[in-house]
């Protein structure tokens, strides 16, 4: 009887291994990607600091360049904040509250231009 047992419970601790392991596959492929996200954003935030730090030392304090028609540019005196989300929105990162931050992919975003434009009157 003594040996069921001890077979009973030696096959139950394989179970548990097997489930572990799996476990653990899962949490490994997780951290995979937690750190190709985090790589990827160093990298953007990298490119965003540069290409601040360019804007910064080429253009007038508190003039943004805006599109107001495909062919005909306006310059506006604007606060700091509209001039960061308008060269967000420009570098191809959503504004609006919907998507925030995430890429738009080279599409426009009625959301954003919205936003811009409510800003802008």
């Amino acid at each position: 009887m003594e040996d069921r047992n001890f077979l009973d419970t030696v096959m139950e601790f394989e179970q548990q291994l097997e489930s572990m392991q799996k476990q653990f596959e899962a949490l490994k492929k997780f951290v995979a990607l937690m750190m190709e996200e985090h790589q990827t954003l160093q990298m953007e935030n990298h490119h965003l600091r540069t290409r601040l730090e360019e804007v910064l030392s080429s253009k007038p304090e508190g003039k943004v360049i805006i599109d107001v028609s495909a062919k005909k540019k306006e310059i506006i005196d604007v606060g700091e904040g509209y001039d960061n989300l308008a060269r967000l929105y420009h570098e191809g990162y959503h504004v609006c509250h919907v998507h925030f931050g995430s890429s738009r992919k080279g599409e426009d975003c009625l959301f954003c231009l919205s936003f811009l434009n409510k800003q802008n009157g």
